[in-house]
Order: C-alpha cells, then sequence, then structure tokens
C-alpha cells in the first residue's frame, strides 16, 4: 500500500480518538434496542452533517446511508460498502464508568457503539481523503442486528446495496478474547446459521400426588430436550459444525402441583444449508411426536434467523495482507470457526464481504468480560486501531 496514504490514516486516526471516544462514550450512556433506534439515527445523522457527507436517513427504518466520494468519482461508480451496526441489548448494565448506561435495563453489551463510533471516525478519515479514494466509499449504519429478521434483510430491502451498487463490505466487531491491538480474520465460513425454537406444551396440571390423572408438561419437555440431541449427535455428519441448545424450560407449578403448561426456548445453528432444512425439520418432526405419544399438545413456532457468513477469500485475504503490513505480523491472528451468528451473513449471500474481529481485552485493566455481559467493556485504545482498519480497508 501507499506509504503516504498508510501515514495520512495513522495521522488522522490518532487526532480523532479523543472525539470518537467522545461518541462511544455518548452512544454508551444512551442505548437503543432493536428497531428503536430513533435518537441513535438521529446522533449519527448530526455528526455526518457536521462532516458534510451527505446521507439518508430512515433507511431500513432506522438506519443511516452515507457516501464518500471525490472529485475524480463518477456519479453511478459502483462503491466500496462499511458497516457498523446501532442497536444495544435488553441487559442491565453492571460497569461503574463515567459512561455507564442511563437507560434501566438496556446495555451496549455488545460494542455496536463502538462500530458506530468507530464508523463515524472512519467517516471523517475519509472524507478528508476523498479526492484519493480508489472507489466511492458506501457507510451502513444498521439497526436491529440483535433481533429476527435482522436488520441487514431491512437495509437491503431498502436498495443500500444499490444506487451505487456496493460491489463489496467490509465490518468489523470487538472481541474480548483478543487483546487491544490486535485483529482477527477468517476466510470462508466463519459464522453459523442461527434459528430460534418457541415451543409451549400443553398438558393436564393436577395433584403431584395423582399424577395418572395428569399429563405432565415438565415430563415431555425434559424427554423433549434429551431427544433431540439425538438428531445432533447420530443424524448430523461429524464433520459438520452443528449445535442444538436450549436456555429457557419454564413450568409453574409448585412442589406438589403438576403445571398445565411448560415453555421452551432454543437455538440450532450450523453451517451447511441443506442439513439446516433437514434438521430443522426433524426437530420438528420429533417435538410433535414426543408430546403426542404422552398425550399432550404442542404449540410450536421454529423462527429462521440468519444464514451462515462466509468471507469471501480474496477480499480477506487482501484485507488481512493489509493489516499486517500496518500493524505487523504479530499483531494479526488467523481466527477459528464461531457458531455464534450475525446478520451481516446478510450482505455475504450477496456480494463478496469481510468480517474481521477487533480486540479490546486488557486485563491489567480488569477489561475482561465478554460480550452479553453487564460488565462488557473495551480498551479504549481499540477505537484508533478500528477507525484505521475500516480506513485501509477501502484502500486494500
Amino acid at each position: 500500500m501507499n506509504f503516504e496514504i498508510k501515514e495520512k490514516i495513522k495521522g488522522l486516526s490518532a487526532g480523532l480518538k479523543a472525539k470518537v471516544l467522545l461518541h462511544r462514550e455518548h452512544l454508551h450512556a444512551n442505548p437503543e434496542l432493536s428497531y428503536k433506534e430513533y435518537e441513535t439515527m438521529e446522533y449519527v445523522s448530526k455528526a455526518l452533517i457536521q462532516l458534510g457527507i451527505s446521507h439518508e436517513k430512515g433507511v431500513g427504518e432506522t438506519g443511516v446511508v452515507a457516501i464518500i466520494k471525490g472529485e475524480h468519482h463518477k456519479a453511478d461508480q459502483p462503491c466500496i460498502g462499511l458497516r457498523a451496526d446501532l442497536d444495544a441489548l435488553p441487559i442491565q448494565e453492571e460497569n461503574d464508568i463515567k459512561c455507564k448506561s442511563k437507560v434501566d435495563g438496556v446495555m451496549h453489551a455488545c460494542g455496536h457503539d463502538v462500530h458506530t463510533s468507530i464508523l463515524l471516525g472512519t467517516a471523517e478519515v475519509l472524507h478528508n481523503l476523498r479526492n484519493e479514494l480508489p472507489h466511492p466509499v458506501k457507510l451502513v449504519f444498521q439497526p436491529g442486528e440483535e433481533q429476527n429478521p435482522g436488520g441487514a434483510t431491512l437495509m437491503i430491502r431498502d436498495g443500500v446495496l444499490e444506487n451505487p451498487s456496493v460491489f463489496k463490505m467490509f465490518a468489523l466487531h470487538v472481541f474480548p478474547d483478543m487483546e487491544v491491538g490486535k485483529v482477527g480474520f477468517k476466510e470462508g465460513l466463519y459464522m453459523a446459521s442461527c434459528d430460534e425454537i418457541h415451543a409451549t406444551i400443553h398438558g393436564v396440571g393436577g395433584h403431584g400426588a395423582t399424577p395418572h390423572k395428569c399429563i405432565d408438561p415438565i415430563l415431555i419437555g425434559a424427554e423433549i430436550v434429551t431427544s433431540l440431541q439425538q438428531i445432533v449427535s447420530r443424524k448430523c455428519d461429524p464433520k459438520t459444525p452443528c449445535v442444538l441448545s436450549f436456555g429457557h424450560f419454564e413450568a409453574l407449578g409448585a412442589t406438589n402441583i403438576i403445571p398445565s403448561s411448560a415453555h421452551l426456548k432454543g437455538t440450532f445453528r450450523t453451517m451447511d444449508e441443506p442439513w439446516r432444512a433437514e434438521a430443522l425439520e426433524l426437530i420438528r418432526m420429533s417435538m410433535e411426536k414426543i408430546t403426542e405419544a404422552s398425550g399432550g399438545r404442542l404449540e410450536l413456532n421454529i423462527s429462521k434467523g440468519y444464514p451462515f457468513l462466509e468471507n469471501d477469500s480474496e477480499t480477506t485475504r487482501a484485507m488481512k495482507a493489509v493489516a499486517i503490513d500496518f500493524l505487523g505480523e504479530d499483531k494479526v491472528d488467523d481466527l477459528p470457526i464461531r457458531l455464534t451468528a450475525e446478520d451481516f451473513s446478510y450482505y455475504s449471500q450477496e456480494i463478496p464481504v469481510c468480517f474481521f474481529r477487533l480486540g479490546v481485552r486488557n486485563e491489567d485493566k480488569e477489561i475482561v468480560y465478554g460480550v452479553h455481559h453487564p460488565k462488557f467493556n473495551i480498551d479504549n485504545d481499540s477505537l484508533e486501531i478500528g477507525m484505521q482498519m475500516m480506513s485501509l480497508a477501502v484502500f486494500s
């Protein structure tokens, strides 16, 4: 990469670190849940107005899309996309920090405030370099990553990849397992599809001393939870990444009361689309047969979620090479596959993408908690590195 461009990105990012930290502190203190990011949308819009960057609000309901182009770019020239997500999680924050969430029960526990702040900083870096950009850049501030159907689907529906078209896209994500100063990449399959299982088992309640007069939904639910594991262990090719987990089992009886109903919630994840379809049907059939055999009645909703995320090999390899050149080989890690999910996967089904990780961990500062934890936090030095990587992506 051009030495002069690297030095400009380095200098601009360093100069913007304090400003981006203020963005992060404001967003962290004022989180909004999925598809309710109205104030966040306005904040992003005002920041872009101050920079003189043309943009549109209300894309995908609460998203923002901006374009940065130089004098040499044509009006309809294809763009490189850079994406950040806006939404927070329904978690009560337990950090004792000055920018602690002001919203009861809502927290930026997945780092989307970090992603948005970094992209705002990147916007300023690239706006300063607009006449040196090899391609126009489309900035995508996307709502609803944390909740089906995924804000990416709404953005794509509203034409975010068109007018002008986006021919490749990048996004980063905070990674508390990785020390600050490092980034990580994975070519090819990286993250899993994610489907949700919501079930209510209806039985017949009664006295715990007369179970023969009841149809016990707890017993039915327990059999479902244990029996369905055979679908993964005996029906799935062992070489195919796959997991089925139930995280919610509620039945409001008592020591001597068999309840009338029980509720199950679970997740199914894999990286193979034919197996995904087959497994979901096996799950449905098994749950129905187990419930029917015990005399109960099943209400089942299988909510099909995000597809698997596949990083384009050429795009990712080029970005990794740029990161090594800029940070040093010891600061760039190869990542294993993960069975977590990310709605950036919808973009990966349409165009070449690179979704990479940003280290935010600092054990000396006790910044060690994972995402979705009430004490999740970041080392602020990651903000500068994030700006550098997202800016460099445009030149990779």
